[in-house]
């Protein structure tokens, strides 16, 4: 089993710890990378606007979705490189290849000096 099995797929869960009524905003605010403030006032005007509706979908919305599981029971995923991954794919991407590409010269500049003959006698002389 490699890494990317342990980290669990994205998927939509009302956020128990950041809710205010049933965590219907938060698990949206969480899914999409939305601000959470943005969202709620979203959901007041969609509720002065359309009350009916709003009230169906929202309730719908607390019994069919799942609340989040806990988290002390789930693999760590840095939280943070997750929601840049969701706000900015592109960007979050390049960057991680950049710091591999960083990482990739490093390692390639170590080799070099590891398997040049200064190191064979820099250690010969050290070992005298």
């Amino acid at each position: 089993m490699n890494r990317y099995d342990e980290i669990p797929s994205r998927r939509f869960y009302r956020n128990r710890d950041r809710a205010v009524i049933a965590g219907v905003c938060a698990g949206l605010a969480d899914y999409f990378g939305f601000n959470l403030k943005v969202t709620r006032v979203m959901a007041v005007v969609s509720l002065l606007m359309a009350m009916p509706v709003t009230l169906l979908i929202y309730f719908a919305a607390v019994f069919l979705i799942p609340s989040a599981p806990d988290p002390a029971l789930q693999p760590h995923v840095d939280a943070d490189f997750r929601k840049a991954l969701r706000a900015a794919p592109a960007q979050t991407l390049g960057d991680v290849k950049r710091r591999f590409q960083s990482l990739d010269s490093r390692l390639a500049r170590l080799e070099r000096h590891i398997t040049s003959p200064r190191y064979d006698l820099d250690r010969e002389i050290r070992n005298l």
